[in-house]
């Protein structure tokens, strides 16, 4: 774990010693720091952005460099959870630590008062918690838990630092055992256990019943586990049996005994290659494991008749609330686990948290879950949900019955005023509603849409006032797909702007920022025959990105996730990005059998101003693996900016947006970009055809080559030419069409809808 954070710090720019012991027998005593940062470079996913970021974390070890730590701003320990371990860690630490250091501990739960008992007030001042979830990369939660005596300004400084340096999601916790996350993350994994267990569900069940069905991650429960480590998952749960004595919840969080079976014989996950799941047998395949016979078998698909209706419900809490209430295998399943970790979670307040809020922002950054508990108690229903705990026998919190009584309807609610965005939420302490402050720096479209509306809209895209004289054009499509409707809104939010805004920004609040241009129409119109129609609708997205491009106002787009083919060609043509650094952008068209047709081609010729490199790139399909990866590829230019915090994404790209529209004047259109010519094309040819006898290109990859070399090489002009971005337009149109009409790229566009992934024929 120590060495994921120091990666991530890495990633925000900032130097890292990271100390490790000394292992016997090796003869480089820096050898298991170094293994830490290989292994954060190495597995996937990856800790760094960048390889090159690795370099800003020094290695080191426990006997050799700890004096180093004078000179450290802040000394983060994340050594095993054990407490006489990191005590003998900290009283090292405090001999060695520059005075004015701050000092954090990344425990799971163990109490920060027992950590620093009797270490004297100059070091509690500075000491604190600060638990990153891992990985800490990708995971948005880090708690911050102030002691007994941390100094006030020590807990305001991590904070900000941790959310607009790291990018992080910050939640002020009590001192308490397992803090917030855990502690209902705990419960909310052996509740599925004991559901798991009492109805003689399988392994895939369970998972299958607890991933993005009800908003969580792929991973959902139990593979999960594998994920973590059924170790660190045990000792966790122990920990935290040891520490609450007085919960009346305790025993739930004792292993099962088949669990102590897996321990016992180090089935411990992924790291052990095997847990609830392994894979077996020459082609890898997944096997589940039976929990009541120890044995692994290949995983089935599991078939619920109310889940196969429910996935057609876009809408979350609806599709929660059919599940629910169905008289069913999943909906018992699902209704014990839900009623127990909201009747759980509400009993923890004020113990863990005065608001229900930290607890639902814990569970979404920390889990990944789309509804936090009391968000979920929400979406059921509130007063529903309440009185089918009653009429259970189950015992209702006294907060949740002084709520009932005080005619409360939900934990949250909106209080829209003056066309701003404004949520309440119950405070149980106060007995009634109370505004849930702003946070600084956060724009949400979806409360600017709910307080203001939207100036225009259409199924694919909305035009969204965003205040100070920017307007923002925002994708709504499935996946943010682009058709017509999405172009038409990019057009007229263009014009909008230069009739009353000062400049445009694209956003949006989706998965991804966009998966490109709608295979599906493409592919209709490819099997009708329909070729004016398809050459049309390739110009018409030519002529809306080079009106984007050239447009009065300065466009900003703001891409975060997935950026791909027809998505990466909008950010490319904007005047400045505000990037996510979690950000996966690339021309993948090789995939479906085609090349970038709206100007993708032509941008990197012009930004690389290197053949050889956008044929590559683009030939490749190439997808960064961050924002900080698009810009070695070429892909964001050293004036786009990145923002560590999601959250902050709109707000960021908004104020750059602002300051760009101070001075602005638009570009003026390339005339002379330099192809490689005959020579160069000649060149690429040969490149393809050597990785084809390699085994890297097959026969249609050889033949996509060749049209994307002919777009970069000008048509193979002579000597040394220079041409027009229509020019390269037109190029790019024609070599499209043509790869439509073939056989072998039709059949490629129908897997990737059919499957998700890029055949490769």
């Amino acid at each position: 774990m120590g060495s994921r954070i120091a990666a991530h710090f890495a990633n925000a720019g900032v130097e890292a010693l990271l100390l490790d012991m000394v292992l016997p027998g090796q003869g480089n005593r820096n050898f298991a720091a170094m293994r830490g940062i290989d292994a954060a470079l190495k597995q996937k996913p990856g800790g760094f952005f960048t390889d090159a970021a690795a370099r800003l974390v020094t290695p080191g070890n426990f006997e050799d460099d700890f004096s180093r730590l004078g000179n450290c701003d802040w000394v983060i320990e994340a050594v095993t959870e054990n407490l006489d371990i990191k005590r003998a860690i900290w009283f090292r630490v405090e001999q060695a630590r520059h005075p004015d250091a701050i000092l954090s501990t990344n425990t799971s739960g163990l109490p920060l008062a027992r950590i620093s008992e009797g270490f004297p007030d100059s070091f509690r001042r500075n000491f604190l918690g600060t638990h990153f979830f891992n990985p800490p990369r990708y995971l948005h939660l880090v708690e911050v838990i102030p002691g007994a005596n941390t100094d006030p300004e020590i807990v305001a400084y991590v904070s900000g630092f941790c959310d607009k340096r790291l990018g992080k999601g910050v939640v002020l916790c009590k001192d308490t055992p397992n803090f917030i996350a855990n502690r209902i993350g705990s419960l909310f994994g052996a509740t599925v256990y004991k559901t798991m267990i009492d109805g003689g569900y399988t392994v895939e069940e369970a998972d299958a019943l607890t991933g993005p069905l009800i908003g969580l991650p792929n991973s959902a429960s139990l593979r999960l586990v594998d994920i973590i480590g059924l170790d660190i998952w045990v000792l966790v749960a122990r920990n935290l049996y040891d520490a609450i004595p007085e919960d009346r919840w305790r025993e739930r969080f004792l292993p099962p005994d088949f669990v102590t079976r897996m321990m016992e014989r180090g089935w411990l996950g992924d790291k052990a290659g095997q847990g609830f799941y392994k894979r077996a047998g020459k082609e890898r395949d997944i096997h589940a494991l039976d929990w009541r016979t120890l044995e692994y078998h290949p995983a089935a698909k599991p078939s619920f008749e109310t889940v196969e209706k429910a996935r057609h419900i876009a809408s979350l809490p609806e599709r929660l609330r059919m599940l629910a209430a169905a008289d069913d295998r999943a909906g018992s399943f699902l209704w014990s686990l839900f009623s127990d970790v909201l009747l759980y979670s509400a009993e923890r307040i004020p113990e863990i948290a005065d608001r229900v809020v930290e607890i639902d922002r814990a569970m979404r950054w920390g889990y990944a879950h789309k509804l936090g508990p009391f968000e979920l108690w929400d979406a059921l229903g509130f007063e529903q949900t309440a009185r089918r705990m009653e009429r259970e026998g189950r015992s209702l919190p006294e907060t949740i019955t002084r709520m009932l009584s005080s005619g409360a309807s939900s934990f949250y609610r909106q209080a829209d005023a003056d066309r701003r965005p404004h949520t309440e939420y119950f405070d149980f302490g106060a007995g009634g509603y109370v505004e849930l402050e702003e946070r600084s720096g956060i724009l949400m479209l979806s409360g600017l849409k709910r307080a203001r509306g939207v100036i225009k809209s259409n199924t694919a895209a909305s035009l969204v006032d965003l205040d100070d004289g920017v307007l923002c054009v925002e994708f709504h499509s499935k996946m943010n797909t682009l058709g017509e409707e999405t172009l038409a809104m990019l057009l007229e939010g263009l014009e909008e702007a230069e009739r009353g805004f000062e400049a445009l920004v694209i956003a949006n609040e989706g998965e991804i920022f966009s998966a490109g241009a709608d295979l599906n129409i493409m592919l209709a119109a490819v099997e009708a025959g329909k070729w004016d129609t398809i050459d049309q609708a390739v110009q018409r997205f030519q002529q809306a990105f080079m009106s984007l491009k050239y447009a009065a106002k300065p466009v900003v787009a703001a891409p975060f996730g997935r950026a791909l083919g027809g998505g990466c060609e909008v950010v490319l043509h904007a005047a400045r990005v505000q990037a996510s650094a979690e950000l996966y952008m690339g021309l993948v068209e090789v995939g479906v059998g085609l090349i970038p047709a709206a100007g993708g081609t032509k941008e990197m010729l012009l930004r690389r101003k290197d053949w050889k490199a956008a044929f590559e790139l683009i030939g490749f399909a190439k997808v960064s693996g961050s924002a900080a990866d698009a810009r070695r590829l070429g892909l964001l230019r050293d004036g786009d900016a990145i923002t560590m915090n999601p959250e902050r994404l709109l707000a960021d790209a908004k104020t750059a947006a602002i300051a760009l529209a101070r001075s602005y004047s638009p570009p003026l259109p390339a005339t002379e970009i330099a192809v490689s010519g005959e020579a160069g094309y000649a060149a690429m040819k040969l490149g393809a055809w050597t990785a084809h006898e390699g085994g890297f290109l097959s026969a249609h990859d050889l033949l996509i080559a060749d049209k994307l070399a002919h777009v970069l090489s000008g048509g193979r002009l002579s000597g040394q030419p220079k041409v027009t971005e229509q020019y390269l337009l037109d190029l790019e149109r024609e070599a499209f069409l043509s790869l439509c009409g073939h056989p072998k790229t039709q059949e490629r566009i129908r897997h990737m809808l059919k499957t998700g992934k890029p055949l490769r024929n």
